[in-house]
């Protein structure tokens, strides 16, 4: 074989070479980054799971208990401030339930107690922000 053939092949070798490290670093840093990514939606997702299950407790102690120290619409507030604030860490869908969770919450919390109506609307909406983090977390990758 001649100098010139084998340096040919040398170079050919050598760029190939990067190549295919290019690409595998490529790969890596985007599968990294969707990894940390789907790691931020569970989180947050399961976050946001638990406060919806601590909002609908308020709202039962509320309407069906009486209670006002465990029904306080001062806790409830706080937990749909929060569930707010991480469904936009979930996805857009969420976050758009979880808009609509916090109008009803504004429109329904006063009459929480003596209001049947209210209490159904609120763990209706409870359950659609439920069903689209349960929706998120089933598309991941």
């Amino acid at each position: 074989m001649s100098d010139k053939i084998k340096l040919k092949l040398y170079y050919f070798t050598a760029v190939l070479s990067l190549v295919f490290a290019v690409i595998g670093f490529s790969y890596n840093a985007w599968r990294m980054e969707v990894s940390e990514s789907n790691t931020n939606v569970r989180t947050a997702s399961f976050e946001v799971l638990k406060e919806l299950a601590e909002l609908e407790r308020i709202v039962f102690a509320s309407h069906y208990d009486k209670d006002s120290i465990k029904g306080s619409p001062r806790d409830g507030w706080v937990k749909v401030g929060l569930i707010t604030d991480l469904s936009v860490l979930i996805g857009t869908r969420v976050e758009a339930q979880a808009s609509l969770l916090k109008e009803t919450w504004s429109t329904t919390w006063e009459t929480l107690p003596s209001n049947e109506k209210s209490t159904i609307n609120l763990v209706q909406q409870i359950d659609l922000v439920r069903l689209e983090i349960k929706r998120e977390l089933s598309s991941l990758k």
